[in-house]
């Protein structure tokens, strides 16, 4: 944690609720490429990630053929695993099913969070890796079509995103992030 990015993000990111479906989008991407590996990883992958991925924009990332995807494998800028590749573009295609539906992706996602406040956990031990609502949002999003969305790596969007406060309670954001419902 004592890395700047890690603290940049902490401090700046993590946590602050958002509802902009690219940059969702974006969240759900990086928590799946996590899986597996250090946060700190991904983060100084972030940028070569944005790149690869046209700055996460889903219309153009649904579309990437087998050409792109032999491209993203050859590219030391992101991790290059097969399945959390093209999860990424399974994904996108079906963010854009549910925008046939008229449903943005922000409205889909922050429908499973949860109602009551999260818990002011003191140590990170006691910070879960899945909750009820997670796992819920998984099973949905599973069934809708999306790919490497598992109860974990959903708690860890749910968290990234702002849907759930589990800075821990002396932590100097988890007061000021209790107090905001979001965007």
């Amino acid at each position: 944690m004592n890395d700047p990015l890690n603290i940049a993000y902490h401090d700046e990111e993590w946590g602050v609720p958002q509802r902009d479906d690219t940059r969702l989008f974006e969240m759900l991407t990086l928590e799946g490429a996590q899986a597996g590996l250090s946060w700190l990883t991904i983060l100084k992958k972030r940028e070569g990630y944005r790149k690869a991925f046209a700055q996460f924009d889903i219309e153009r990332i649904a579309h990437f053929k087998a050409r792109e995807c032999r491209s993203l494998m050859a590219n030391p800028s992101i991790v290059r695993h097969r399945l959390k590749i093209a999860s990424t573009i399974t994904n996108a295609k079906a963010v854009l099913d549910l925008e046939k539906k008229g449903i943005s992706f922000g409205q889909y996602l922050w429908s499973f969070a949860p109602e009551s406040p999260s818990p002011a956990y003191r140590r990170m031990e006691d910070v879960p890796s899945t909750s009820e609502a997670s796992s819920a949002m998984s099973r949905a999003m599973k069934r809708d079509g999306f790919r490497f969305c598992g109860p974990t790596i959903c708690h860890s969007l749910m968290q990234a995103a702002g849907m759930v406060n589990d800075h821990l309670k002396g932590c100097f954001r988890h007061r000021e992030l209790s107090a905001s419902k979001g965007p």
